[in-house]
């Protein structure tokens, strides 16, 4: 993985390919560094939040959280590999 880009993503999938359960697991772990906004309305935080590349979850982790808070960016690190999910570097390469 290229330490170039400004961002990590943690694809739903484990390194030998098999889809990660539960189906919602992107959303949660993003909750535990969300926000309730108006309207109650989850707000993702910019450094932490889900998106979905070619029917797969992901987590999008910018590296600029491991330099604000390290220990948050430990415990996703440490998330994707006690689970062995796959991780690569930025949301193009998260593409198949």
């Amino acid at each position: 993985m290229s330490s170039d880009s400004a961002e990590i993503v943690i694809r739903g999938l484990t390194r030998a390919g098999r889809k990660f359960r539960p189906g919602d697991w992107a959303e949660r772990l993003c909750g535990l560094f969300a926000s309730v906004g108006p309207g109650n309305r989850t707000r993702y935080s910019p450094h932490v939040f889900p998106v979905t590349r070619e029917g797969v979850a992901c987590v999008v982790v910018m590296r600029a959280l491991e330099q604000a808070d390290p220990m948050a960016f430990g415990f996703l690190m440490d998330f994707a590999r006690d689970n062995d999910l796959q991780l690569v570097a930025g949301r193009k390469e998260a593409r198949g």
